[in-house]
């Protein structure tokens, strides 16, 4: 959501970033609506004026025994013409919220402005990928091979777009959950938080997924939702607080399953557990002060690439395209994995800055140490990583000639002492 007192004093601004964004120029319709608005309350405060006057003159004149008729009269009109204005602007007001709320965040300066990925720009790299004397296989190979990975059962119980993980693969994915968590909570600060899976329209509000993405959530019959990711829980954590400064940043991290009825494109990624519909993610979320946002989020990122150098997986960071980014985010890294199977890297862990946007949708606030008032916090958010994915990338950079893969030396300890799998 957006300052509607920023749109005024910075129109072409405003116009500029929905630009970056592929979007037509909104200023103009936005600020008209406003106007038109504001002129209505100018005219329901005028008009509660003149009632407020009549009902004394009315009250002095029946002191008085003297008729007041005419008065009385006047009042009930001026009670129409009230109801009608306050109709009037309940309507204009959600015309712009809805507005408003359909457009997407401003990109941060220095974002490069692209319509789509190819205008996203590569930040570093880290790690080579490893050079194989074989043929190197998807991880859908492998897993099916080991009879550990089984997508016909998944489609028997549930359709497309799930997968059965059987014995090690189980335990593996298990594994590199606990890991990710232990690093997080242990050497981050992370405060880990088991969280609801079903949520109300107004959390998935906050952060941005509704309205515009309705189509993309999964939602029951009596109105919940089940949660994409869990950074929609963890930042409306602090859905309308007042923080005290001294207290900031919170840094909260969860484990969770999650859900998402559109998968990605129609026939890309329909091999594999790339895109499903259900696949497990640890989350990061961060709730900062404005000034200190910016080193947040360089921050959280180089946590989520500690966790795939401990694991020895190749990845670069990429800073995403104004087109690339999520809805709610002002600037966004993404870390790539490398797989083998694919001889590319793929997306793992996704970093962004909000700035005060999903703040202002929860109402999210802070008491500065100086100064009166209060002010908006910041939220950030962060895959650290997704499960599914990792397991990918640790099978096919493991894997043998033979069959089957290697276990990273620093998940060995979670997995009894298991150096391999097949």
């Amino acid at each position: 959501m957006y300052d509607l007192r920023w749109i005024r004093d910075n129109p072409d601004a405003f116009d500029a970033g929905m630009a970056a964004r592929g979007i037509a120029p909104q200023a103009a319709e936005i600020l008209a609506r406003d106007e038109r608005a504001r002129a209505n309350r100018t005219s329901l405060q005028e008009l509660q004026n003149r009632r407020n006057e009549l009902s004394k003159q009315i009250g002095a004149a029946k002191a008085k025994g003297h008729d007041a008729a005419d008065l009385i009269a006047e009042v009930g009109e001026l009670k129409s013409a009230l109801q009608s204005g306050e109709q009037v602007e309940r309507d204009l007001s959600q015309e712009l919220r809805e507005t408003l709320s359909g457009l997407p965040n401003q990109p941060e300066a220095g974002v490069p402005v692209g319509a789509d990925e190819d205008a996203n720009v590569e930040v570093r790299r880290h790690g080579t990928p490893p050079v194989f004397d074989f043929e190197a296989k998807q991880h859908f190979e492998i897993g099916e091979a080991l009879g550990l990975m089984d997508f016909e059962a998944a489609s028997k119980l549930s359709g497309s777009r799930f997968v059965v993980l059987r014995g090690a693969l189980a335990r593996l994915e298990r594994a590199l959950a606990a890991f990710m968590l232990d690093i997080h909570g242990a050497e981050f600060g992370y405060t880990e938080i088991s969280v609801p899976l079903l949520v109300r329209a107004h959390t998935a509000f906050g952060t941005g997924n509704l309205p515009k993405f309705e189509d993309d959530l999964f939602k029951t019959t009596d109105g919940f939702y089940l949660i994409p990711t869990a950074e929609m829980v963890l930042t409306n954590l602090v859905r309308d607080e007042v923080l005290a400064e001294q207290d900031l940043p919170l840094r909260f991290t969860a484990h969770t399953p999650c859900f998402r009825s559109e998968a990605g494109a129609a026939g890309r990624d329909t091999r594999g557990m790339l895109r499903q519909h259900q696949f497990y993610k640890v989350e990061m979320v961060s709730i900062s002060h404005p000034d200190r946002a910016k080193d947040e989020l360089e921050r959280m990122t180089s946590c989520a690439e500690t966790i795939l150098q401990r694991l020895g997986i190749p990845y670069r960071v990429m800073l995403l395209s104004s087109g690339d980014m999520g809805f709610s985010a002002r600037r966004t890294y993404d870390l790539e994995g490398w797989m083998p199977g694919q001889d590319c890297y793929r997306e793992i862990s996704s970093c962004s800055n909000c700035g005060d946007f999903q703040a202002r949708r929860m109402g999210a606030r802070f008491k500065p140490k100086q100064g009166k008032g209060t002010d908006f916090v910041h939220t950030l958010n962060g895959s650290g990583l997704a499960v599914g994915r990792t397991l990918i990338a640790v099978m096919e950079n493991y894997q043998f000639a033979a069959g089957g893969f290697a276990i990273p030396d620093a998940l060995q300890p979670y997995l009894g002492g298991m150096t391999r799998i097949g």
